[in-house]
């Protein structure tokens, strides 16, 4: 098995540390078992029985195990050789900073993991800097979870230096973290010249209307991302302005979920403006916004007018309808009748009562 060549080859004598166990050499074992127990007892933890029960694969997952800095380390000591695991998930095991660099430094020698899962660790502004001299070199990985780690405005910075640079990573979940304004400034910057990224989560954070705007200019010059997802913000008006233009000038992008961003109807038409030029987004979700009736209609109007539009789902606020709004649904309808027009998620209308 792969495991058991790569690791007992590259553990040599010395790496087998259990005393009387030279005769089974990692014989069968996941990811190098000796070499784990022997950097167990170094770190002063206890193994971990999930990796220790675990069957041989291309997947190792040791969620909610609470590895911690040192079992992250013991685990990453084993890995620097092993061939066999393409794809890594840590989340939740609070490895903190610490912890995250000696995953980083684990990863800059090992050529083989492509998906990385490092969500909900505290990672903080540490953790962000180990990960982002560690893509500044990484050319395997291609996707990466690092939701939920407390990464501020101060963080940001390290990671744009990393969007910008590397070229590798493809999906990037950056939601549930702490970015705010400065943090869309810079990362606005960063996704404008990024080449490599074709999905990016950066939803439930704190980007505000200049933040906001900052994003959405950088996705008005990106040329590669495919998937786009701002949810659970603050984007406003302004941020919805910045996005209408964006969506005039990116003929890539097909799907965007601006869900829940205190979008009125004032920004649903600047949206819309955006929707009657572009002929590349397939997708658009816009529930939870307070666009009311009109911003619904001025999103559809745009449709109507752009012959050569690709959106194939449409997700619009649940609210009640008009006689105008369920008209427009209607003609909608007959005009792209392979269009998906939600409500809320519901396909039929909430009609208002007479």
């Amino acid at each position: 098995m792969a495991v058991a060549a790569t690791m007992g080859g590259g553990g040599g004598g010395g790496s087998d540390a259990d005393g009387g166990s030279s005769g089974e050499e990692d014989a069968g074992g996941p990811v190098g078992e000796s070499r784990y127990r022997a950097a167990c007892r170094a770190c002063g933890v206890t193994p971990a029985s999930g990796l220790l029960q675990r069957t041989p694969g291309p997947t190792l997952s040791l969620r909610h195990r609470g590895l911690g800095p040192r079992g992250a380390k013991a685990l990453a000591h084993s890995l620097m050789v092993d061939t066999s695991v393409l794809t890594l998930d840590l989340s939740d095991n609070w490895l903190q900073g610490e912890g995250a660099a000696a995953i980083a430094e684990m990863l800059k020698e090992n050529c083989y993991i492509s998906a990385v899962d490092l969500s909900d660790n505290k990672l903080g502004v540490e953790g962000a800097k180990a990960f982002s001299a560690l893509l500044l070199e990484n050319t395997t990985i291609a996707s990466l979870q690092l939701s939920g780690n407390e990464f501020d405005d101060h963080a940001a910075k390290y990671l744009a230096d990393a969007i910008t640079a590397n070229s590798k990573v493809e999906i990037l979940d950056l939601s549930y973290n702490m970015f705010g304004d400065k943090a869309g400034e810079v990362l606005g910057t960063a996704i404008a010249e990024n080449i490599g990224l074709k999905e990016l989560k950066i939803s439930w954070n704190h980007f505000h209307s200049q933040g906001a705007a900052a994003l959405a200019r950088g996705l008005g010059a990106n040329v590669f991302l495919k998937v786009l997802d701002v949810s659970y913000n603050g984007f406003g008006n302004s941020g919805a302005a910045a996005l209408g233009e964006a969506l005039k000038a990116n003929n890539v992008l097909e799907e965007l979920n601006i869900s829940n961003n205190r979008i009125s109807v004032e920004g649903a038409l600047h949206i819309a403006a955006g929707l009657k030029e572009n002929k590349t987004l397939k997708r658009l979700n816009m529930t939870r916004n307070p666009m009311q009736s009109e911003g619904c209609c001025g999103v559809l109007k745009a449709l109507q007018a752009n012959s050569g539009t690709g959106v194939e789902i449409l997700d619009l606020p649940d609210i009640p309808t008009n006689k105008e709004l369920a008209e427009l649904c209607d003609a909608v309808k007959i005009l792209f009748p392979n269009l998906l027009l939600r409500h809320g998620g519901n396909t039929k209308l909430q009609r208002k009562s007479q």
